[in-house]
């Protein structure tokens, strides 16, 4: 059991991005949105950055049987199983939208094209003000 309050961020990533490499099952001990401590059995298959700045581990969860996210600032220990393989399936994505086809033959809509392809930079404003 490694306990994340003993390690470095980078170290418990690194374990984790290993772990969904290689397919092996991890137990998380983390603390519940009610404040009280929870161990999961979840089989990891992603890491994502969330729009708060937290880093969340995007895996199936062997209790409920369904996806779940759990945010490496709650996590408090894990245990990586290198014996145990994946028994659950991950469902397929619902959400995607297919974008609308690029125009082939004006700049102008093509540029537009481009910047409301990406939502994220397309309102960038950042947080500190810039030094001219």
């Amino acid at each position: 059991m490694k306990h994340t309050n003993r390690q470095p961020l980078t170290k418990t990533l690194t374990d984790l991005y290993r772990a969904i490499d290689k397919g092996f099952v991890v137990t998380l001990t983390f603390v519940d949105r009610d404040g009280e401590e929870t161990v999961r059995t979840v089989e990891g298959h992603e890491l994502r950055t969330l729009a708060d700045g937290d880093i969340a581990l995007i895996a199936m969860c062997r209790l409920r049987g369904d996806e779940r996210q759990f945010r490496l600032s709650r996590i408090r220990s894990y245990t990586i199983h290198r014996g145990m393989a994946y028994v659950l399936e991950r469902p397929a994505p619902t959400t995607y939208e297919r974008s609308e086809p690029q125009p082939a033959d004006d700049i102008q809509a093509l540029f537009l094209y481009e910047l409301a392809r990406d939502k994220d930079d397309a309102d960038y404003r950042p947080r500190v003000r810039l030094a001219a």
